[in-house]
């Protein structure tokens, strides 16, 4: 994994406890060099299939892209999946954006303007932020800040695993060849072990971990990117959860673009034109920093 570039940061406030019921919830804090404040959020989740992965690695790098358009960008951590199974990473990202409005003045942040940018898992993740803000049972309020809520203004999700029930299904019927060490039905999958169990035995509550069955007229608009040879989550899950969006929000709140030729992650995500489309949508919902 490549080291997280931190050279458009004038500060730095790192390994801050948004929690304390497990080392992992920790976040750090960027303040870009541009801009004024109070900085708009770039809430910044990491992936690696709910069970590896790091805030202060290369994969947050797109993310940290938002440094130079003058946004502030927090990178978090959660509990991965063999410390705790679903929904507890989705607790713990929901107290880290409570802990952020509860401190944005000491930090200089604006806490109504959050943006959840994840990748892979973290895709899923941010999704389910943005989904499910108001549902008081994916929230574990005695973690702290309870007077705040965790609603995000907005979500950014790149390739992330939205429906798991379908997945290997998916693979089959779009030919491209899934480059997955277990199938994602097998018990060792990411996604069975962030379950707890393996996700056959359990398609009920599989959709509990679904963003899609949570997307009410109350959700955030979305923009999604993937790759049209990803070999390790599906082309349809971004593509499906984006017509689901759209069906309810409308087009103009809702933006897919898929990446011809790109797969799972990689230089074309981190490419400035590809980054600019998102910038471009979070300024046309006045979400852009001042400047």
């Amino acid at each position: 994994m490549h080291p997280i570039h931190t050279q458009d940061a004038r500060q730095k406030y790192l390994d801050i406890a948004y929690a304390t019921k497990s080392k992992a919830q920790k976040l750090d804090i960027y303040l870009p060099k541009v801009g004024k404040a109070p900085y708009p959020v770039i809430f910044a989740i990491h992936g690696g299939g709910f069970a590896f992965g790091d805030k202060a690695t290369g994969e947050v790098n797109p993310q940290m892209h938002a440094l130079k358009y003058g946004y502030a960008v927090v990178s978090t951590n959660y509990r991965l999946s063999k410390e705790a199974t679903f929904p507890a990473a989705i607790y713990d990202l929901k107290a880290a954006v409570r802990f952020i409005k509860a401190h944005a003045k000491q930090y200089h942040l604006d806490p109504d303007k959050i943006i959840a940018w994840g990748d892979s898992a973290g895709g899923n993740l941010a999704s389910m932020l943005g989904t499910t803000a108001l549902h008081p049972e994916l929230e574990d309020l005695t973690m702290g800040d309870a007077n705040q809520t965790s609603q995000v203004q907005a979500v950014v999700d790149f390739y992330g695993p939205i429906d798991f029930k379908v997945m290997d299904a998916q693979f089959k019927q779009g030919g491209q060849p899934s480059h997955r060490k277990h199938p994602v039905n097998a018990p060792n999958s990411a996604e069975s072990l962030y379950m707890g169990v393996a996700i056959t035995k359990i398609p009920y509550l599989v959709e509990f971990a679904n963003p899609t069955s949570y997307i009410s007229k109350n959700t955030p608009p979305f923009f999604i990117m993937n790759g049209s040879k990803d070999p390790i989550v599906p082309t349809q899950q971004s593509v499906l959860f984006a017509k689901a969006l759209q069906n309810v929000l409308g087009k103009d709140k809702v933006i897919y673009v898929q990446l011809r030729g790109a797969g799972h992650g990689g230089p074309a995500f981190e490419n400035t034109k590809n980054l600019a489309l998102v910038f471009a949508f979070l300024k046309k919902l006045n979400l852009a920093p001042l400047h």
